[in-house]
């Protein structure tokens, strides 16, 4: 059986219906198409079917319009119009860059660096509407309605795609009172007798330092009296000599610069690179594209 929703007339109906009522005659609309006027005058038949209405007086001096045929007019400019602006919208998706950005990030890196980037981006495309949520936990973009996820480390999902931002490592240091109380460790194994300052974050594993030396990967087994989910806490923690921690080159690389902290084991490193991950391509996409652009160049400087 078919529905009234079956029925709706064809877009290109309408405006082949538009082109007759304007030229007064299948012929000259059929030109005007580059359609035959026996395509014309289909279409008119299709469309006056679907309406279940008669749009059109024929006689040999033309055309002109049933009071219907006036009403079905005024409507088919109003739904064409409306048509072409969706058309239009949404060929700007792709080129111009506005409307809603979902980004999301760790708590440490979002609130540190993220967040301000993202003001930054906020001030330079003024017609994106930009929200950052900072998550504990691993994310599923799809699910949490996430268009871009700042992700730190090189475990991308495969089902999505990656562009890094930024090259980037995890690096090994303590307080020099801290060393001088407690002694440099001379190698990774030396570390399972000394005060590390674990972080419980996302899905890492705890306990677990997994570090690489010369392209040679290394798991230490570590533990301390403290321990916590945020990164910002564990420095404080370094900062006031209770330990060793594996923290961002980026976040300790002033507080070395200054003698505050010392890096020790330095051929051994943890790659942690930045990653924008998102579920689209960028180029369906243009405010996804700029925004993956933008934080690719801000977050670049972060070690320059």
């Amino acid at each position: 059986m078919t529905s009234e929703r079956d029925r709706l007339p064809l877009a290109e109906d309408l405006r082949v219906f538009l082109a007759v009522v304007n030229k007064q005659s299948f012929a000259a609309a059929a030109t005007e198409l580059g359609q035959s006027p026996a395509y014309v005058s289909k279409r008119i038949q299709i469309l006056e079917e679907s309406l279940n209405a008669r749009l059109l007086h024929r006689s040999t001096r033309g055309v002109r319009l049933t009071d219907e045929g006036e009403r079905a007019r005024r409507w088919a400019l109003q739904i064409l119009d409306n048509f072409d602006q969706f058309i239009g919208d949404l060929s700007d998706s792709r080129t111009e860059p506005r409307g809603n950005v979902h980004i999301c990030s760790s708590f440490g890196f979002g609130r540190c660096h993220v967040a301000p980037a993202v003001a930054e981006l906020a001030e330079q495309y003024p017609l994106l509407n930009l929200r950052l949520d900072l998550f504990d936990r691993v994310v599923d973009l799809v699910a949490d309605g996430i268009d871009l996820e700042i992700l730190v480390g090189d475990d991308i999902p495969e089902q999505h795609i990656g562009k890094k931002l930024a090259q980037h490592q995890r690096i090994l240091c303590a307080s020099p009172a801290y060393l001088a109380a407690h002694g440099v460790p001379e190698s990774t194994d030396a570390l399972a007798q000394h005060q590390c300052l674990v972080l419980k974050e996302r899905d890492n594993p705890f306990g677990i330092w997994t570090l690489t030396a010369r392209d040679k990967e290394v798991r230490a087994r570590v533990k301390g009296p403290l321990s916590s989910n945020s990164g910002e806490v564990v420095l404080q923690w370094a900062l006031k000599d209770h330990g060793i921690i594996l923290r961002s080159e980026w976040d300790v690389r002033p507080y070395i610069e200054r003698g505050e902290l010392v890096q020790i084991l330095p051929d051994y490193s943890q790659p942690a690179s930045v990653w924008a991950v998102y579920p689209t391509r960028l180029a369906d996409s243009a405010k996804l594209r700029v925004c993956v652009e933008f934080l690719q160049q801000r977050f670049s400087q972060l070690l320059t």
